[in-house]
């Protein structure tokens, strides 16, 4: 049902990324915009502007700015993370270098803004505005994933706030400036932007119970890759709140430890989390996260047809297991 979206776009992509001189600048930029992905985030902005009976090729321009966005973020996360890999291909610096990554994605964050110039100046306005809060957002949920690690504590509360600004918050967007450009209200496209985060966040949260009890056959990358990398997810930071002085030393312990072979660690920490509760805290919240978001999106007020592929589209992001 949403094809016709799709295609629209890969075809607006291949005509429209980022061009210029040096070749060199460019070419890391095209390179990581041509590996693929869902394109999930383009296709919302594209399908908010049909349902409020906007013509969704007007938002094509906005969707790409999305997606750049998006893109760029992935090329400086890979640097920071010292990623190999990236859709299975090698990461923008991996195969060029760390000065490529840096200024490749530079310019895709320039890029991401000169696509708004096509829209007249009080919708440009609305949505450079909405735009620039959420790539001030993602940066600051970046920085709070960063400093994690170093902190003693990280309660909840901070985890859910860390995964709204660094993923949830560009669903919304997605979703807000499609609906802008469709003609939408600033009233409605703020819950069209609600309903988003709220699928952001139930998102992560399946990707951080996939990452430790996802199948391994189905998932696309190792299972445990969050327990291996000592990361405090939801599930680690539930099972430390719940357990017992036992279960929470041990995992404590677990979690101070880089091991060559780390295959009794993913289980023991997985045992962990399902004894301490956490594991179903986890799925609980996902549901609440993803029941939160569908009733925002039953609630807007357009016929149930228009909104269905936009249903179908957030059920298989929640109720995906890779």
């Amino acid at each position: 049902m949403v094809e016709p979206y799709y295609t629209a776009f890969l075809e607006y992509l291949e005509a429209e990324q980022p061009k210029g001189q040096p070749e060199s600048l460019y070419a890391p930029s095209n390179y990581i915009l041509g590996l693929g992905g869902k394109r999930i985030r383009p296709l919302l902005t594209l399908l908010a502007a049909d349902v409020c009976n906007g013509d969704f090729r007007a938002a094509l321009p906005a969707a790409m700015a999305v997606e750049v966005f998006h893109n760029f973020s992935l090329v400086h996360d890979d640097i920071m993370d010292a990623a190999p890999l990236r859709r299975g291909q090698q990461t923008v610096h991996n195969k060029w270098d760390i000065n490529a990554g840096i200024l490749s994605g530079d310019v895709m964050l320039v890029a991401a803004y000169q696509y708004f110039e096509s829209y007249p100046p009080k919708l440009f306005k609305e949505l450079v505005t909405t735009f620039s809060l959420t790539a001030q957002q993602v940066c600051e949920g970046q920085q709070m994933d960063v400093d994690f690690p170093q902190q003693n504590e990280v309660t909840n509360a901070q985890y859910l706030q860390m995964i709204t600004y660094k993923t949830a918050v560009l669903l919304g967007c997605a979703l807000k400036m499609g609906a802008l450009i469709g003609g939408a209200s600033t009233d409605l496209a703020e819950q069209w932007y609600a309903f988003g985060k709220n699928i952001g966040i139930a998102f992560q949260l399946q990707d951080d119970y996939l990452d430790a009890f996802g199948d391994p056959k189905t998932f696309g990358k190792q299972v445990g890759g969050d327990i291996i990398e000592n990361k405090k997810t939801f599930l680690y930071l539930c099972a430390l709140k719940n357990g017992n002085s036992l279960q929470t030393a041990a995992l404590i312990d677990w979690f101070s430890k880089n091991l060559d072979d780390n295959t009794e660690k993913i289980q023991q920490v997985k045992e962990i989390f399902k004894s301490t509760g956490a594991e179903a805290a986890t799925r609980a919240e996902i549901q609440r996260y993803t029941h939160k978001a569908f009733d925002l999106l039953t609630a807007l007020p357009y016929p149930k047809d228009r909104l269905q592929p936009l249903k179908n589209l957030a059920e298989a992001l929640i109720q995906r297991t890779t």
